[in-house]
């Protein structure tokens, strides 16, 4: 790994919060189920919002979890499957536009990146009506705040009655907003992919699990990492060894330097700082809690001296 003059924001944390296995393991015995975000949010920096995935939440649940956590504190947000697996990508302006109503502006400060998941039999052919179909998609993205709030205007009539379209913003101020897509067919697995990614600054998700590609390019100015278990989906933990390769893949990405592992495209190595989101997913026997504050303490150890905002101390 080569010597970088700074590194971007490394945040680890989990794939949701709510399991009834992980109470009386990572959660206290006795812990009220409303103080598990709390809980979780004083061990972690950020966690991944997995509802938003399933059906649309309501602001009053944004506000809520906004405000049970620290101020330096962020939320990914899983965008919703009517998007990805329903629609596929397709005539998707107005389900966009509910989505980015129901709620989730009202996160504020600590809105974090935006993570969009396709099917695992959802392809990418080098072909024209493929090209159009996620350049599209990626084209309705909004890229700030402001640019969400104008097309969450055009939700559905139905969802006016309950849209958050209000965000606190200072005058002149337009947060930026990132999106990351995983993708669980090899099929993807090609350098025009990887260009059209880069060409709308597009974050690929670096997905570990032994059914879906798993690579290590960089596309956008941020690195996104799920981490669902190598060997059994959303169960198998990660030892020592392993908690090793990827740490080391942490610092590489926050570093700009290439990380270790298969590429679709030409492994970019610009020594550009990119601020890193790592959430473990392997959360069916309570390792995810665990394997992440152990990735933690093992980065925190790879970064000391470097001009790094590291994870929390556990």
């Amino acid at each position: 790994m080569g010597e970088a003059s700074q590194t971007g924001t490394v945040r680890i944390g989990i794939s949701g919060w709510r399991y009834a296995r992980w109470r009386g393991q990572f959660y206290p015995k006795g812990l009220a189920q409303r103080r598990e975000l709390d809980f979780a949010a004083k061990t972690f920096s950020s966690v991944e919002i997995n509802g938003t995935f399933y059906s649309l939440q309501r602001p009053s649940s944004f506000q809520q979890w906004a405000s049970e956590t620290p101020s330096d504190f962020v939320f990914a947000v899983k965008g919703g499957r009517f998007i990805t697996h329903m629609k596929k990508l397709v005539a998707v302006e107005t389900a966009l536009a509910n989505f980015f109503a129901s709620g989730v502006l009202a996160l504020g400060t600590k809105l974090g990146p935006f993570v969009w998941q396709l099917p695992p039999m959802m392809k990418f052919n080098e072909g024209a009506y493929d090209a159009a179909r996620y350049e599209s998609f990626f084209r309705l993205l909004p890229r700030t705040v402001r640019s969400a709030v104008r097309l969450a205007k055009r939700c559905d009539e139905r969802m006016l009655t309950r849209a958050f379209l209000k965000p606190t913003l200072k005058r002149g101020e337009d947060p930026q907003l990132r999106h990351a897509i995983e993708i669980r067919h090899d099929s993807f697995v090609q350098p025009a992919f990887i260009e059209l990614l880069k060409k709308h600054n597009i974050g690929l998700v670096v997905a570990d699990t032994v059914e879906w590609p798993l690579l290590m390019d960089v596309t956008s100015d941020f690195a996104y990492l799920r981490l669902h278990g190598s060997e059994r989906l959303y169960l198998s933990g990660y030892e020592a060894d392993a908690i090793e390769v990827w740490a080391q893949r942490v610092v590489s990405f926050a570093t700009g330097n290439a990380a270790e592992g298969r590429y679709a495209a030409t492994p970019v190595q610009d020594g550009q700082a990119r601020d890193v989101y790592v959430y473990f997913d392997n959360d069916a026997e309570g390792r995810a809690p665990v394997d992440a504050q152990a990735l933690m303490r093992r980065v925190k150890d790879l970064m000391r001296g470097q001009s790094a905002i590291v994870p929390k101390a556990v």
